[in-house]
């Protein structure tokens, strides 16, 4: 623990080259008045280059990017790096301390960017991070999964309107892409630079195999950026499903809650999707999708109150070339 640096912000410039650094970057102060750091891994090159970011774990339940960024720096050979990778282990240190999605006092981070430097203490965190961390960075791949009672394919969300972010999505090769600008609110939105955010999987573990696919595409993102030298792909994972859209599902009455397709599962128009039944057996409702696509996400927790969510139905672009 002796070779990590505390410090206020991310100075790339001071950092050693040739080397990877171990960081704990201060952003605001508990009630005893300790510090919270977010760790950081740097790896910065000899050369000059971009500032490649990479975040996990911006709500503290979703883990699988921690495992992608620490086998990506263990295989990093910082020697023939022409730039700079960081890679941000844990953003939201509250949420990820009490094992919850949220902030420690209940709001998303992901939804506070770019935060306000005088408001309170997630607003402050959200803004300090933007500013002390993320804004060296020229690319960013943020890194999520589903939450709490849902589960997730592996896709991602991107600006398919700019290059440089759809060639990132592509890349990844993941089971779905979303065409999906960034709202302002959101930490993909706010780094105002190409950036996407990869969803691996669920919750509060690790899912190896889209892990492993994951840091496959980051491998390959960061030879199209320039920072390493270009990988051939590997072997061919199942195709893309390219989305114009997608949406969620609610439910309009509380109760036991069935959902019955699986993710990356085609569905029509007017197929049966769900049934909630109440506590007694009795079937209240059944849902039907309301136009043909495919599951992103589903929930796979039972208890529904009147809102819950259902699924995430993506409607799949006509031009979807699938490869």
């Amino acid at each position: 623990m002796n070779d990590i640096r505390r410090v206020n912000e991310l100075q790339v410039g001071e950092l050693p080259q040739g080397k990877i650094s171990k960081l704990a970057i201060e952003l605001v102060h508990d009630a005893l008045g300790r510090s919270v750091a977010v760790p950081v891994l740097v790896a910065r090159g000899s050369k000059p280059g971009p500032v490649f970011g990479i975040t996990a774990a911006v709500h503290g339940n979703e883990l699988n990017g921690i495992p992608v960024l620490h086998r990506l720096f263990e295989q990093i050979d910082v020697a023939a790096l022409r730039g700079t990778v960081v890679g941000v282990v844990v953003v939201n240190v509250p949420g990820y301390l009490m094992h919850q999605r949220e902030f420690n006092d209940g709001s998303d981070l992901n939804h506070l960017m770019p935060g306000v430097h005088n408001g309170n203490t997630a607003q402050v965190y959200a803004h300090r991070f933007l500013e002390r961390v993320v804004r060296p960075f020229t690319h960013l791949v943020d890194l999520h999964t589903a939450s709490f009672g849902r589960i997730n394919s592996l896709y991602v969300r991107a600006d398919l309107s700019d290059p440089v972010a759809a060639k990132m999505a592509h890349l990844v090769r993941p089971q779905i892409i979303v065409n999906n600008p960034p709202s302002d609110r959101t930490l993909r939105g706010a780094a105002d630079i190409p950036a996407i955010t990869t969803e691996i999987g669920n919750p509060q573990r690790y899912h190896r195999d889209y892990i492993k696919r994951t840091l496959s595409g980051l491998r390959s993102m960061l030879g199209e950026a320039g920072l390493t030298r270009k990988r051939p792909p590997a072997k061919a994972p199942p195709k893309t499903v390219v989305c114009d859209r997608s949406f969620w599902i609610y439910t309009d009455h509380g109760g036991l809650l069935d959902v019955f397709p699986d993710v990356t599962e085609r569905v029509k128009a007017g197929q049966v999707i769900a049934r909630l039944s109440d506590a007694y057996g009795g079937v209240l409702r059944e849902y039907k999708s309301p136009a043909d696509g495919i599951v992103i996400g589903r929930s796979v927790n039972p208890v529904a109150q009147t809102g819950a969510r259902i699924l995430h139905l993506g409607i799949i672009a006509e031009d979807s070339a699938e490869a």
